[in-house]
This record gives structure tokens, C-alpha cells and sequence, in this order.
């Protein structure tokens, strides 16, 4: 059993968004992980600043929301992360793009849990649910490539991306091409998806799959 955390990035508590995380649970706890849900906006208040200005006497962030309990409390700890966000101007939501603008008061090299948290967002897998109102297949590429980045930055493995079609509050279960099905296809697979990343000096055989022989 792995942990894993679902983040809801819109500030809409039953919008499409969320409905895509909601799936994303539900297959997760199908495959008999620990699931929490969390909406990003319960925690995260304030932009990212200056770390030289607004570090404590003790050097922590002094950003007065709940940032730190999101980061450390629940994202640290969880083994998989899966990140529901509505596409805003052809990218992630402002509070999501805050939670990793964030993420240098606690990496940086004068953080003081700094190592504790670098260790616990590493090794992560990681699936990305988008909603969005455009059927065009480029509008979302940005964002994907976006997380592919930070996926790659931080060590983590982007294993899936599932984009569901909607506008009006969970009008994505009525795309036809079933994003709440993926939702929770990735939820259910989010640890078994292979994610490869090859080289041209890279080792590997001639099958994808191991033992498959057809």
C-alpha cells in the first residue's frame, strides 16, 4: 500500500477539476492505497516573496497561510501525487503555480528543513488531470510540458496525463472521450506505469515489456 495525494487546484469546490480528482481517488483506493484529498486553496494564501526579507528569526518562512502544513504534512510524506488543475491562460492556476514558486523557501540552500524536503519530493510519481474548455489539443501542451519540467527537476516520474472537455460545473463527465476513466485509470496505475526516458547510450533490450514473448 502506497500514500497518495490527490490536490484539487481550483478554487471551485465541484467543478470539473475536481470531478477529474475525485475519479482520481476513487481508482487509487481501488488499488488499495491510502488516499487523501486536499484543495489547494485551503492552504495555500500568499505569492511567493523574498526569502532575504521575510525568513523568521529561526530562518523559516513567515508567509502567514498554510502552506508548510499542505508541503509538509502531506505532500512530503505521500509516495504518489496527483494534481487536478483547471488550464488558466494556457497554463496551471495561479495557486498551483504558487505552491511551486514556494518551493525555493523550502529547497533552497538556506531553508532549514531544506534536506528533509528535497528527500521527500524526490522518487515521486506524479499524474497530471487537466480540465479545460477547448478540445484543441495544443492549448494544454504548455502545461504539459510545464510538469514534464518539474517532474524532471525534482527527480519525480510524470506517468500519465488525462485532459477532460468541459466548462459549465462537471461537465467533463459528459466528454466523450472519458477523461473520468482515465482519472482513475491513473489513480488505479499511478505506481505500475512504466515511465522510460532514453539516451542514445542508453542500456536497454529489445522488449519493452518484460515477459512478453508476442
Amino acid at each position: 500500500m502506497k500514500k497518495v495525494l490527490v490536490l484539487s487546484a481550483s478554487p471551485r469546490r465541484d467543478g470539473n477539476s475536481w470531478t477529474l480528482a475525485q475519479a482520481a481517488v476513487a481508482g487509487a483506493r481501488e488499488a488499495g492505497h491510502e488516499v487523501e484529498f486536499a484543495h489547494l486553496n485551503d492552504y495555500v494564501q500568499g505569492l511567493f516573496r523574498d526569502c532575504r526579507t521575510c525568513r523568521d528569526a529561526t530562518g523559516a518562512c513567515s508567509v502567514g497561510d498554510r502552506y508548510d502544513e499542505l508541503l509538509l504534512e502531506k505532500v512530503v510524506p505521500a509516495d504518489g501525487l496527483v494534481v487536478a488543475t483547471p488550464l488558466y491562460w494556457y497554463g496551471m492556476s495561479g495557486a498551483l503555480k504558487t505552491f511551486y514558486d514556494r518551493l525555493f523557501c523550502h529547497t533552497s540552500g538556506s531553508a532549514p528543513d531544506g534536506d528533509a524536503v528535497v528527500a521527500g519530493l524526490t522518487g515521486k510519481k506524479v499524474a497530471l488531470l487537466i480540465s479545460c474548455e477547448e478540445s484543441y489539443r495544443g492549448a494544454t501542451l504548455g502545461l504539459t510540458a510545464q510538469f514534464q519540467e518539474l517532474a524532471r527537476y525534482l527527480h519525480q516520474d510524470l506517468v500519465g496525463v488525462a485532459v477532460g472537455v468541459g466548462n459549465s460545473r462537471g461537465e467533463v463527465r459528459s466528454d466523450p472521450s472519458l477523461p473520468l476513466d482515465q482519472a482513475a485509470d491513473l489513480g488505479r496505475r499511478l505506481f505500475d506505469i512504466r515511465v522510460t526516458d532514453y539516451r542514445i547510450d542508453t542500456e536497454r533490450s529489445n522488449r519493452v515489456w518484460a515477459g512478453r514473448t508476442s
